[in-house]
């Protein structure tokens, strides 16, 4: 460990040590908050009958309303448990005695019980086909059971664990039925007033919607928007509203045995493991410092809850956070909140939790690492360095930890990086299989979009936007997830609809969504361009105060003649299909210019050669695209209030060519092309696609460039502020 580290270690548990658990739980939290940019971190901490901690980032208000996805599950079994101690219902019976029409396919006849459905062994797909975690559409718990019938069981009854949101929308459905009321209304009755949480409940009622924290989600190409906020069909699975107070008397009534909703030993059979798995009876069952836990995370458009329980200690926590996958923070906190309060029990000094630290120089170790299924690779991206593993999971971001360098973000901590592992040559992938081709692209929705990609030969699902799978092929259209993850053992079958996921007969339907055909993306412009010529020809560039440095635009053809152009903007192919230039040429500022020249000769050496689509560009241009592009899509054109660095001569929008055949190259998306499949980090399309783009981008940092936000193909020199914004056309 290095002496700065050691001395950070120190200084860290100096300050611990004198603290209150519940001081260094709430820099914890501040600290989570900042780092991760979670805007909301909620904790209360419960000690048999009291919450004795509680504490909340964002201004959160006492009554702040939130999802909790999964933890919605342990109500539900509760209710089924109160059956169970009515003798109103047998775990052990088939779940049919129940429910006289429920008749998914399956192979050995074995039934399905209630047990297997509360212990996730019941075989059935994660979702139903109707009701699912995507859609939109309201339906009713019984027409989302009833459309497991189509589905066949992916696995025997008992044979393994399989996490099942359908599984609990079954055992809601057979607390309806006997309760002989809807479901929202049964456990509102037997579960959530008999606790007192009076501020909760399966529904988005009246009284609750004002107060519903706003929550994000994000994605790994760097947009974030707030959440949708449809109710599941299957929301005996994941459809709970609550606020920290009231999930805080479920706590206590778990601590107190089951207080006045369950018989002592009815919670204790609930908390016994199940088929040898770590699953009792709803909860999942764990030892934190070698003491029994119980608990469930939740995960639901733009919450993530955890709710662990020490029994033995009495002692108990929640933390939810407003940021989709937000769940390895919360369980952290959760986890060290229970550690540092049960120290201070015994009154030992707290143990700090050291704080990781940027990777200095991260580009530097991107590249591949490992071989087969322990591969993974590690790029780099804004000073960040980030792991993704080869065999499918998430990407995560690496941290320096003293001498070691560990995952630490939103989606894991502590994964130590393996630094003995060989870097492997930086190779071109081969072109993807044309047998896949009719396949990539993006089906779903704008709020869950599923990428079908080809990565390594394969090809690959990116569903739920962070969990890549590599698929197995069937048959001609039907390919297998593996046998890990949220989806082992799936089937996704493409079809001339889109895409359906869950077992072999019936799905989840993904829609096929649109995307740009041809070699040019067009839009029809607001007002006739011609209109809008007349009227930037006439305006003027806003005015701007100095010092500027004395502009030397140059042709980018007088320092290499290897650099090719494409100006779109003198022809009929670009996105008005009107030309906008009466001359088709590329000049930037010198010293933009010559960096220009450096990066083209470095992917020489590649076999490839600089494409320029624009360089300066007349600030009038700008104010033309501006006026001309509907309000929906201006993320990708310049303000011209504001002016843009093609204005400054210090932009430049370009691409590769293959310097043996002189075509362009394969690109994820179109030039100009506006919709996410321009982003830089975009992580959908072919290997090759990929490598392409991130050569160009590797090359043009290199030199001074920084990528745009939107746009794979517009790069900014370093300098772009020392330059006044110009109006002058080409000559």
């Amino acid at each position: 460990m290095t002496r700065r580290a050691l001395l950070l270690c120190f200084l860290s548990a100096v300050c611990a040590s004198s603290q209150t658990p519940q001081g260094a739980i709430r820099d914890l939290i501040n600290r989570e908050s900042k780092a991760k940019n979670i805007p909301i971190i909620a904790v209360a901490v419960i000690e048999d009958q009291r919450i004795t901690f509680r504490y909340a980032t964002g201004g959160a208000a006492p009554d702040s309303v939130y999802r909790v996805g999964s933890v919605s599950k342990l109500f539900t079994d509760v209710a089924i448990m109160q059956l169970v101690e009515k003798r109103a219902i047998d775990l052990d019976a088939p779940v049919t005695n129940y429910l006289i029409n429920f008749h998914p396919h399956s192979s050995n006849g074995r039934p399905i019980t209630l047990r297997d459905l509360m212990s996730h062994r019941a075989g059935l797909v994660r979702e139903p086909p109707v009701g699912h975690y995507f859609d939109a559409t309201p339906r009713t718990l019984e027409e989302t059971v009833r459309s497991l019938n189509d589905t066949d069981l992916i696995y025997e009854p008992g044979r393994r664990t399989k996490y099942s949101n359908a599984g609990i929308a079954v055992v809601g459905r057979v607390v309806e039925t006997l309760a002989r009321k809807p479901f929202a209304q049964a456990v509102k009755d037997a579960v959530l007033t008999p606790l007192g949480m009076h501020n909760s409940a399966f529904q988005n009622e009246a009284n609750l919607a004002p107060h519903l924290a706003k929550a994000f989600m994000w994605t790994y190409d760097g947009r974030r928007f707030q959440t949708p906020q449809f109710e599941l069909g299957m929301s005996p699975a994941g459809s709970l509203y609550t606020t920290l107070p009231d999930l805080a008397r479920f706590v206590s009534s778990l601590l107190a045995g089951g207080g006045k909703i369950l018989q002592t030993s009815t919670l204790e059979k609930m908390w016994e493991p199940q088929f040898g798995s770590n699953y009792g009876i709803g909860f999942r069952l764990g030892k934190l410092d070698g003491l029994r836990t119980v608990s469930h995370g939740g995960a639901i458009y733009g919450f993530a809850t955890d709710l662990t329980a020490i029994p033995s200690e009495k002692l108990g926590v929640i933390v939810i956070c407003n940021v989709d996958s937000a769940n390895t923070v919360a369980t952290r906190i959760a986890q060290q909140s229970l550690r540092w309060i049960r120290a201070a029990r015994r009154g030992e000094s707290l143990v700090p939790l050291p704080e990781t630290e940027p990777i200095p120089n991260a580009s530097a170790l991107a590249g591949r690492y490992g071989e087969a299924d322990k591969a993974v690779d590690l790029t780099a991206r804004n000073g960040k360095l980030y792991i993704t593993p080869l065999r499918g999971g998430s990407r995560a971001e690496l941290r320096q930890l003293g001498d070691d360098i560990i995952t630490d973000d939103l989606h894991s901590y502590g994964t130590q990086l393996n630094t003995s592992e060989q870097r492997q040559p930086a190779l071109k992938p081969a072109a993807a299989p044309l047998a896949f081709r009719s396949f990539l692209g993006e089906y779903g929705w704008d709020f869950n979009t599923l990428y079908i990609l080809e990565r390594e030969g394969k090809l690959t699902a990116l569903i739920e936007w962070f969990d890549y799978y590599p698929l197995t092929q069937v048959s001609a259209k039907v390919f297998r997830f593996p046998d890990f993850g949220l989806y082992p053992d799936e089937f996704l079958t493409f079809t001339s609809e889109g895409a359906r996921l869950g077992s072999a007969s019936a799905g989840v339907l993904f829609p096929k969504r649109s995307q740009s055909l041809g070699s040019v993306f067009r839009i029809i412009p607001v007002r006739p361009v011609a209109e809008l010529r007349r009227e930037a020809l006439a305006a003027t560039p806003p005015q701007e105060t100095g010092p500027f440095r004395k502009s030397e635009l140059i042709h980018l053809r007088s320092l290499d003649r290897t650099i090719r152009l494409d100006i779109r903007y003198a022809t009929t192919e670009n996105f008005l299909s009107t030309p906008v230039y009466t001359k088709a040429a590329a000049m930037l500022q010198r010293p933009a210019a010559e960096a220009l020249a450096r990066a083209n000769k470095e992917l020489a050496a590649h076999g490839y050669g600089l494409l320029v689509h624009d360089a300066y560009r007349p600030w009038s241009v700008t104010k033309i695209f501006w006026d001309a592009t509907p309000p929906d899509k201006r993320d990708f054109v310049a303000d011209p209030s504001k002016g843009s660095r093609h204005n400054r001569g210090c932009a430049v929008d370009l691409t590769l060519y293959d310097l043996r055949t002189k075509k362009p190259v394969e690109m994820t998306g179109l030039y100009d092309e506006m919709s996410t499949r321009s982003y830089p980090d975009y992580p959908g399309s072919t290997s090759l696609a990929r490598y392409h783009r991130d050569l160009l981008r590797t090359a043009m940092e290199r030199q001074g460039f920084q990528v745009f936000d939107n746009e794979w193909w517009h790069f900014d020199y370093k300098d772009w502020k020392a330059y006044a914004i110009q109006n002058e056309p080409y000559h």
